[in-house]
């Protein structure tokens, strides 16, 4: 059975060997109603703690945070579904964003689908 995991990023660790990867992007209902199925597997950091309350304030999102971020590895037919923060500078000084700056972006929800063995491998 294919498996959808939820994150705030896209790794290529995610990702083993050669693969066909689709993206599309989502509706922010489109994202809700996948990420509340009944077998979403969280993948989130729990440091990302400016990140976790806006998911859940601004998106009524609210899944359960593991203690350490899991590692994932998709297989074909496998997605995440990834809540991606826009509008923030990288960081340079500090680990984390603070609720004001994470309070003027903007998020943008996609899922990346892994479709296949990438046939040019």
């Amino acid at each position: 059975m294919a498996r959808i995991f939820f994150g705030f990023a896209v790794a290529d660790g995610m990702f083993a060997g050669d693969c066909t990867i689709i993206r599309r992007a989502l509706s922010v209902e489109e994202a809700i109603k996948m990420i509340g199925g009944e077998f979403v597997e969280p993948c989130l950091n729990p440091s990302h703690t400016a990140t976790i309350a806006v998911m859940r304030a601004r998106f009524g999102i609210d899944v359960p945070i593991p203690a350490t971020p899991p590692r994932v590895e998709l297989a074909i037919g496998d997605s995440v579904v990834v809540m991606s923060v826009r509008g923030l500078s990288r960081l340079t000084d500090r680990h984390e964003y603070t609720e004001e700056e994470v309070a003027k972006a903007t998020f943008a929800f996609s899922v990346y689908t892994v479709s296949g063995i990438d046939p040019a491998a």
